[in-house]
């Protein structure tokens, strides 16, 4: 039997360590080598031995697990996972952890339905195979630039009518897990504000979705907003899934719209990327453009075949550039890849392929 991936838990709630323990145990192929209630603990246990992953708290004594963090990414970097409560505040702090290289964010688990519990059993166990795979660099603080918008009404040109039956306006689908929330900066960085409209699914819990964001928004060029259902999809503005929830794109006329619904877990994840490419290959079809990027998994790598056959153009990050080439390799193996290319030249090819 393989090695199993040696996580150590950092919760200052002894009821946390507990439920994250026997989550964590519940694996075959998770062990854990500790439980500390503060960073000063786990700098104990990490002296004898290195774990392959850290779960670690927000809101700590003695020291917050942001400052720990930076501390851990810019001397040994260990893929690490941030499990936060869900609160706005709690939210905004995250999205530091996000910069300083923590590969994903996750709920703490709470009691719960039968049905909640299993959910949070699959999610936290996959975060954890998924962070032990990601490839982690020392974190080196990068200058980054805050945005002034534009009025929206000057920026982004009216919808057309509905009466409308074809449309050839393109839209941009995109799908990304583990590492995507960096590289969706990269991204929506390099877009100008007159971009094609983008739809995105990054695996993350709600309310971290809307703090996630904001923070693109803040960064970026063009306007980046947690999407509400019936928003419509607009040159110039990206639309996040909000956590928790599937969206898909919808088109009315020459108007293409979000759908943001609840269901049950797609490809073992709320939202998913296969409910959102699987609605764009029906209601895009070759006015779609599909991005796939870093994750652990295979979500989207099916409704990405469905997309390429519907006669859309289909974008995989290349796994020198992935922090986790799990998402993007399962949809090149199924043959629904168009183009495979580095992170930074996504962006100048999603242009070039709205143009053509």
């Amino acid at each position: 039997m393989k090695n199993k991936i040696r996580i150590l838990i950092v919760d200052d709630s002894a009821l946390v360590r507990q439920t994250l323990t026997s989550i964590y145990s519940s694996d075959p192929e998770i062990e854990v080598i500790g439980a500390a209630g503060d960073p000063f603990a786990a700098a104990e246990i990490m002296r004898d031995q290195t774990p392959d992953v850290l779960s670690l708290d927000v809101e700590m004594p003695r020291m917050d697990g942001i400052t720990f963090l930076k501390k851990i990414m810019t001397q040994h970097p260990i893929p690490t996972i941030i499990c936060s409560t869900l609160t706005e505040k709690n939210a905004e702090t995250t999205m530091k952890a996000l910069e300083y290289g923590a590969v994903s964010i996750i709920q703490k688990p709470k009691v719960g339905t039968k049905q909640f519990m299993e959910e949070s059993r699959i999610m936290l166990c996959d975060e954890v195979k998924a962070a032990a795979k990601a490839k982690v660099v020392k974190y080196v603080p990068r200058t980054l630039k805050i945005t002034q918008k534009l009025n929206a009404d000057v920026m982004l040109p009216k919808a057309a009518s509905n009466a409308m039956i074809q449309t050839t306006e393109k839209v941009v689908v995109v799908g990304a897990s583990t590492g995507g929330t960096e590289a969706l900066l990269t991204l929506l960085q390099s877009m100008p504000v007159d971009c094609p409209g983008i739809v995105i699914v990054q695996h993350m819990p709600e309310k971290f979705t809307a703090a996630f964001a904001q923070r693109l928004n803040t960064l970026c060029d063009i306007v980046v907003k947690e999407a509400v259902d019936n928003d419509t999809v607009l040159r110039g503005q990206a639309l996040v899934a909000p956590g928790n929830q599937h969206m898909l794109l919808k088109r009315s006329g020459a108007r293409y719209y979000v759908q943001v619904k609840e269901g049950p877990l797609v490809s073992r994840h709320r939202p998913s990327v296969d409910v959102l490419f699987r609605s764009a290959a029906r209601y895009a079809g070759k006015n779609a453009v599909g991005v796939i990027m870093t994750g652990m998994g295979d979500d989207g790598a099916k409704a990405m075949l469905e997309m390429h056959e519907a006669g859309a153009v289909t974008v995989a990050q290349d796994e020198a550039s992935c922090v986790v080439f799990g998402m993007p390799g399962e949809a090149i193996k199924l043959g629904g890849v168009d183009k495979i290319v580095p992170l930074t030249q996504i962006a100048p090819l999603v242009l070039q392929l709205c143009r053509s």
